[in-house]
């Protein structure tokens, strides 16, 4: 497995690998046209072994791009806080979830981005999973909401990592909503825990 960034989002090759953007194929890939359109900087992983494998003639056009990338990270500066990194969009290939591929690259970015100066990364999570897989790797909720109701999580460069009450809290606000049995079930095996235990990052390169 190859931990890789295509670019920043400074203009330093931001998008992709020769100054073109990653392009993912739908079926594969939730988010795949954000990866197209946006100028944010991308990290990716990539699995040489498992090359995406779509019959491209039953209901759209080919897949243009690298099949070997698994899972992919879009990030841009925060527009009114420099030394703040916000992760914009977090996909991971359909047949790979569950392999933990999504906050190892988390993680990834957020060390990098430490590297060059950043106080913390940012993000925003919509459902319970994606808060679960966020605090594996030292994300924490803020109190704060995106006009679209979801959590706005930071993890903080000073080591303060995630404590039991911020961590719950944050699942509270998810059980007080409209949910799945399988959301319901998950919040209810939580119940009263601490974080959950956490996942390093590769280094860029590692297998």
């Amino acid at each position: 497995m190859e931990y890789a960034f295509l670019g920043w989002h400074d203009g330093h090759g931001g998008g992709g690998e020769d100054g073109s953007r990653l392009r993912l194929d739908y079926r594969g890939f939730a988010y795949a046209g954000k990866f197209v359109t946006s100028s944010t900087g991308v990290a990716v992983v990539r699995d040489p072994t498992d090359p995406l494998d779509v019959d491209v003639g039953v209901d759209g056009p080919p897949q243009i791009g690298d099949p070997t990338v698994v899972a992919a990270v879009a990030f841009n500066e925060d527009r009114t806080d420099a030394e703040t990194l916000w992760l914009r969009y977090v996909t991971v290939r359909t047949d790979r979830r569950g392999e933990e591929l999504g906050p190892r690259l988390v993680a990834f970015v957020c060390d990098r981005a430490r590297e060059r100066g950043y106080e913390r990364c940012r993000i925003a999570v919509n459902n319970v999973f994606s808060y679960e897989a966020l605090s594996k790797v030292g994300f924490a909720y803020t109190g704060r909401e995106t006009g679209l109701a979801e959590l706005v999580l930071d993890r903080d460069f000073d080591g303060s990592g995630v404590d039991a009450d911020t961590y719950q809290r944050g699942l509270d606000v998810f059980r007080a909503r409209d949910l799945s049995a399988e959301e319901r079930t998950f919040l209810a095996s939580r119940e009263g825990a601490g974080p959950p235990e956490g996942v390093g990052a590769l280094g860029e390169g590692d297998e």
